[in-house]
């Protein structure tokens, strides 16, 4: 019994439940009492299978084997009925009660509990797919918050995991190291930009930005500069949710104000100029540049996310704000952080966004794709000046983090798979493609009377409205009718799907937004 409701948990249908019997048991047997138990699922009873030793000829030709078996072939061929229907109650059941558990206890990412979102529940995920538990696909055109770069269910990824649970999952960093980091820090120095030599492995990007910014402000206080420990950046940028990442959000903007008090005050420039045209135009760097030629002095490093500002926007801008903006840093002495957590591993069409503006950062965050979607992660990379500086003038101060899962033999072995798998494979080619569909099937819906703007970068479309939709959930909905799972915010509906999404795919999410712009759904209530 406990073993079919667990059957049915998983989505699995009955149409018979075959029991063997012990001789002897007759109207005390199991088949009989869960017979009683389930009447609407055949149960068929057969003698128990012999010993080993005895040949099973013998037991294949007992009446009440032969009798079993035909009644199995029966049900089989439906002629006599099973319980489907009884099976498809039972299983509805299961699924009203999980979605009311999630409604009354689970809390979903910047949501209310009192008035909670609609969620869709997912039974599996294979490929660019996820199945939901109602059995409809839908094409993730999100990438699971961008990090899922070679799509669900990736055999190569399995296979590493699967490896490395059979010798550890997890293990203390202190004191202790392991191949699976020393391998994912060597891929990862192969590949960052010129100039990263020392990696520290955390629970995730935004984590990443937390020792970012520690080693920052540890730096100047080594230096005997304690004064210079203010974090300087740009409006509309994200960082993530945790304290210190928090306060080099944008803080009228961004989804942080109510906590601006608590929080760390930093100094904060205009952002740069929206441009995907990067021949022409400003780029907006004015701001940044009178900020810190007047309190440099106080400033212990700026920090932003190169090329495209992810959740203040999907905002591009040209590299040449990125090219000054290091110039500037040298000649003020402060340190530059980028936030490639969004933009790493070939987003942007470049392996790191920085590659854009040929230029490297003192520390770079990365997080999102470093595993591939399958478990939590992230880094943050500094070079040799900054980790020597950290470290004090007699080399013997260390940096004051260490976090209980850091260098996790598990999620390490995932991401050295993941970083593996992206630059054996096509991934450029695969990226320049995207791009060029996006431009195709994106930039007509620029005509439509919602649209702001729409922009393209790499496996990045944006299509901007000039004004939030009244009611997100009812475009959310539509977008899932239509087959497609995205997540818009504010005003824009983008896309940043899985490396691996072919272009029928893709096409499906093009014209899902189009669908839904036709339907005028983003429009404010009437």
């Amino acid at each position: 019994m406990c073993s079919r409701e667990s059957q049915l948990s998983r989505g699995f249908l009955f149409c018979l439940q075959a029991m063997c019997n012990w001789p002897g048991e007759g109207q005390h047997s199991n088949a009989v009492a869960v017979q009683r138990a389930l009447p609407e699922v055949p149960v068929v009873s057969i003698p128990q299978v012999p010993p080993l030793s005895e040949p099973l000829t013998n037991w294949v030709a007992l009446k009440d084997v032969a009798d079993g078996m035909s009644q199995v072939l029966r049900v089989m061929k439906g002629e006599i009925p099973g319980d489907e229907e009884h099976l498809q109650g039972a299983k509805q059941e299961v699924q009203v009660e999980h979605l009311q558990i999630d409604q009354n206890h689970l809390w979903h990412p910047y949501t209310s509990m009192v008035k909670p979102g609609r969620v869709w529940s997912v039974r599996s995920a294979e490929g660019c797919l996820i199945q939901l538990e109602d059995g409809r696909r839908l094409v993730d055109g999100m990438a699971s918050w961008w990090c899922a770069i070679h799509g669900y269910n990736v055999p190569e990824l399995n296979a590493a995991a699967a490896n490395q649970l059979g010798q550890m999952s997890h293990v203390m960093f202190g004191g202790l190291t392991h191949r699976p980091a020393t391998l994912l820090a060597k891929q990862l120095l192969d590949c960052a930009p010129e100039g990263l030599t020392q990696v520290f492995l955390c629970d995730s990007g935004s984590v990443s930005v937390e020792v970012a910014l520690k080693m920052s402000l540890q730096y100047w206080a080594m230096k005997g500069k304690p004064s210079k420990c203010r974090i300087a950046t740009v409006q509309r940028g994200y960082h993530g949710d945790t304290f210190g990442a928090m306060s080099v959000c944008d803080p009228v903007r961004g989804m942080h104000t109510l906590f601006k008090g608590a929080l760390a005050q930093q100094l904060f420039a205009e952002p740069p100029e929206l441009s995907t045209d990067w021949s022409t135009g400003d780029d907006g760097f004015s701001s940044m540049e009178s900020l810190l030629k007047e309190r440099h002095q106080e400033v212990a490093a700026v920090i932003i996310e190169p090329v495209v500002q992810g959740a203040g926007g999907m905002r591009i801008y040209n590299p040449s704000y990125l090219q000054k903006l290091r110039k500037l840093c040298d000649e003020l002495d402060v340190l530059l952080i980028f936030d490639e957590i969004a933009t790493g591993f070939g987003r942007t069409g470049k392996l790191f966004a920085a590659e854009h503006a040929q230029v490297s950062p003192d520390i770079m965050c990365i997080g999102k794709a470093l595993t591939g979607g399958y478990c939590t992660l992230g880094a943050a990379i500094a070079s040799e000046k900054v980790s020597h500086g950290v470290s004090g003038p007699d080399g013997r101060q260390p940096l004051m983090h260490g976090p209980t899962f850091m260098g996790n033999p598990l999620a390490c072995s995932i991401a050295a798979a993941s970083i593996q798998l992206l630059l054996d494979g096509p991934w450029h080619s695969r990226v320049k493609s995207i791009e060029e569909q996006l431009v195709r099937e994106l930039r007509p819906l620029a005509a439509y009377a919602e649209v702001e703007d729409v922009r393209v970068l790499g496996a990045i479309g944006v299509v901007e409205l000039k004004t939030a939709p009244a009611e997100p959930q009812k475009l959310q909905a539509a977008l899932v009718d239509q087959g497609v799972w995205l997540r818009p915010f504010g005003r824009t509906i983008y896309t940043m799907p899985p490396f691996v999404i072919s272009s029928e795919e893709l096409s499906r999410i093009s014209g899902a937004i189009a669908s839904v712009l036709d339907a005028h759904i983003p429009r404010s209530a009437e």
